[in-house]
């Protein structure tokens, strides 16, 4: 499979890179569907010949895959990342006056999900290194109208979830892992989204685990959120034509589940591809492009690298540079959502969360995938270089 080796580091001189590459994406979702183009249209082919659609073997095999990678009794196929975050929430007992703690430095569907329940968001402070939850701002936070934790593991790393769970025990709360970017993460020995009450994936194409179209799934151990789940991303109904309770219309269909058993097969070997490329980034970076940090690990597990993001000062101009040499890079997130238009009404200002608003202005993640090269890291390290100094 191509891609860097985890066993080997590779180094060739920049110059060489200069001279072969002009650019370089952010992501190839090309070079990983020619590694299993076949696997991939005799499984699509086997959904059209059998022409079951919606919540048929395929789902059911994909669930109970997901949940045995994943550590988790239980596994609901739902129709995006957001609606597990939506479903997860409210099986899990979230509703209209509730407060529910989530980061601000996160996509808005972590934080659009408690609204859209009725619950308001309570947005708390991250750890600098790692720009995952920072539990001691969470302390601070609870209140008697707290329900629930959401702890994001952004990037592909775990956020420290023993505090986390301990203080969900002390006040009784809810935890629902939003773990969209971080399938396959471990976190003292046990797999991201398996930790909480549920845990929700998704299965966004640009994911670790992508489709090819949106989907989403809600892991849990708990049988009666595990039931729950099931009314709800079926109309509130678990008898047909009898709904019990308000439900959404939300469930993974069979082309995407076949698609995704494919690419589950591969995931640690793409995942140790993502460790290996970082590995070489951390490398280069550290010996040629100082004032480029790179990411803090906090050696609790397993990071899977969905992003590779460094900070660096001058981010915009930086990235306006690197675009000129061809390398593509995205900001993940250029707004934190405490000071996101839609939540105005909050009251919160800049200031408020320091921490997270700084990780907002530095925070540049470069190429990342499992099939990039040594060549392509290198030609980025040397764009990166040339970039910081202007």
């Amino acid at each position: 499979m191509p891609g860097i080796s985890p066993q080997k580091g590779i180094h060739i001189s920049m110059a060489t890179a200069a001279r072969t590459l002009t650019s370089v994406p952010i992501l190839d979702l090309k070079a990983q569907y020619n590694t299993i183009r076949e696997e991939v249209r005799v499984a699509i082919d086997s959904v059209l010949e059998k022409q079951h659609f919606i919540l048929g073997p395929e789902v059911k095999a994909l669930e109970k895959e997901i949940a045995a990678y994943c550590g988790t009794k239980y596994a609901v196929g739902v129709a995006s990342g957001t609606d597990a975050l939506i479903l997860g929430l409210r099986a899990c007992g979230v509703g209209p006056g509730d407060e529910v703690i989530v980061p601000s430095f996160t996509f808005i569907a972590t934080a659009d999900a408690v609204s859209a329940l009725g619950a308001k968001p309570v947005f708390a402070e991250i750890e600098r290194r790692t720009f995952n939850m920072a539990t001691e701002s969470v302390k601070r936070l609870i209140t008697p109208r707290t329900r629930a934790i959401v702890p994001v593991h952004l990037y592909g790393q775990c956020a420290d979830m023993e505090p986390l769970l301990e203080l969900a025990e002390t006040h009784n709360l809810k935890i629902v892992e939003d773990t969209a970017q971080a399938i396959g993460a471990t976190c003292h020995g046990r797999r991201a989204a398996a930790m909480g009450d549920a845990g929700c994936i998704s299965f966004f194409p640009s994911k670790n685990l992508g489709g090819y179209g949106d989907g989403g799934m809600v892991v849990t151990s708990s049988e009666e959120v595990f039931n729950h789940l099931l009314s709800l991303r079926s109309h509130g109904s678990i008898r047909k034509y009898f709904s019990e309770e308000q439900g959404w219309n939300s469930r993974l269909d069979e082309l995407q589940a076949a698609i995704l058993r494919v690419k589950l097969g591969h995931l640690e070997q793409w995942n140790r591809q993502r460790r290996a490329a970082a590995g070489l980034y951390d490398q280069i970076l550290q010996d040629t492009v100082p004032e480029a940090e790179i990411p803090g690990r906090n050696g609790l597990g397993e990071h899977v690298f969905h992003q590779y993001t460094v900070r660096v000062a001058d981010r915009d101009q930086v990235q306006k540079r690197l675009a000129e040499s061809g390398v593509t890079t995205m900001v993940y997130y250029p707004t934190p959502i405490h000071l996101q238009p839609i939540y105005s009404s909050l009251g919160y200002h800049p200031g408020d969360l320091p921490v997270t608003e700084a990780a907002c202005r530095q925070a540049l993640s470069l190429p990342m995938f499992p099939e990039i090269t040594v060549e392509q890291i290198e030609y980025v390290c040397a764009a990166l270089r040339q970039a910081v100094k202007g």
